[in-house]
């Protein structure tokens, strides 16, 4: 951990950060950023210099709640979850990412076990004032350092597919008390075949979306069969963008370096092993994915999956397979798309 006098002394340099943090005009924002992956400890050193040696100007920072899997409430914030996801940590990492010139989105996720949180709801009434009770006392104590350390974006929840369209009017309230308390743009990471349902559009600054679309299931792909496969996607994402008035971030968006790797990455994921490796292949899907949409002014950029500070030696075959592109052949084409103006 760094220096409790470290951090206290980035106070004036963070209320200089509050000043200015809602300066940029929205039409101008390009978000090149990246999806932090909370350490189980303390620093052992700065992560910063490394994220900005990528051209990274943002990173997405996720103090993860839970619903077990007998349960409905949501739980955070435990001594037994990881450093780096309780109250400490968020606030030491948003303090380093401010310090190196970093802009931070503070993203608050639920993790619901042995399912996808997409397929959550409940029947009986009171056991949705309960979830609603704790989810609320969750975002609402992110959205409060939100505004005390000054982060510039804040989203306020990711895929609850079912439960967004079940209980619309508590998602309402929901924004309604996050702005009494946060100043600052907000968004919500719809998943990338529900953002059309989504009604809560209108109440924030930001279409956020999970964009895993699936492309095609070919192993290798050329960059022309990829592209081809964004088009009409693009098309649909330009059209609704104009409709709501609102720019497009995508929330989360990336590929795992295996074949097959811009099919169904909801699959990959489970079948990892059963694939071969394919840095190549991730670093296509990446290029296409930046070339489609760079000069899309209705783009405003956003956050690849994922980054780990300080990875771990004893799981290394599991990175080697897994989203980050971190010392891979993508990882080259992220620092050259994100070096562009």
């Amino acid at each position: 951990m760094l220096p409790n006098q470290g951090i206290d002394s980035q106070s004036d340099s963070i209320q200089d950060l509050q000043q200015n943090k809602y300066s940029i005009p929205q039409d101008s924002l390009r978000i090149k950023g990246l999806s932090f992956v909370a350490p189980p400890r303390p620093f052992s050193s700065d992560p910063m210099p490394y994220i900005k040696s990528i051209n990274a100007e943002w990173i997405a920072v996720i103090p993860y709640g839970f619903i077990p899997g007998d349960d409905h409430k949501v739980y955070h914030g435990s001594d037994r979850q990881w450093w780096g996801e309780r109250e400490e940590g968020v606030k030491e990492t948003i303090a380093l990412a401010q310090n190196s010139n970093l802009k931070v989105m503070l993203k608050p996720q639920i993790w619901m076990h042995g399912s996808w949180i997409g397929d959550f709801d409940l029947e009986q009434e009171h056991k949705w004032d309960e979830w609603e009770s704790t989810y609320s006392e969750y975002v609402l104590q992110y959205a409060r350092i939100a505004e005390e350390t000054g982060v510039s974006m804040l989203c306020i929840g990711t895929e609850f597919k079912k439960a967004m369209q079940s209980n619309t009017d508590y998602w309402y309230d929901l924004i309604e008390q996050v702005r009494a308390v946060y100043s600052g743009p907000l968004t919500y990471s719809s998943n990338w075949d529900e953002y059309k349902d989504v009604p809560i559009w209108d109440k924030l600054d930001y279409i956020g979306i999970s964009a895993y679309f699936p492309l095609t299931e070919k192993k290798h792909p050329t960059h022309k069969e990829l592209q081809k496969e964004w088009q009409p996607i693009v098309k649909d994402l330009r059209n609704f963008s104009k409709k709501q008035g609102k720019r497009i971030i995508f929330t989360e968006f990336g590929y795992l370096s295996v074949d097959g790797c811009a099919g169904k990455t909801w699959i990959l994921e489970k079948e990892r092993e059963q694939h071969d490796m394919n840095q190549q292949a991730q670093a296509d899907a990446y290029q296409c994915l930046f070339k489609t949409f760079w000069n899309e002014d209705w783009w405003a950029g956003g956050f690849f999956w994922k980054w780990y500070p300080e990875m771990r030696p004893n799981r290394e075959n599991f990175y080697q397979k897994d989203y980050s592109p971190q010392g891979k052949l993508a990882e080259k084409t992220i620092t050259e798309w994100y070096g562009k103006s």
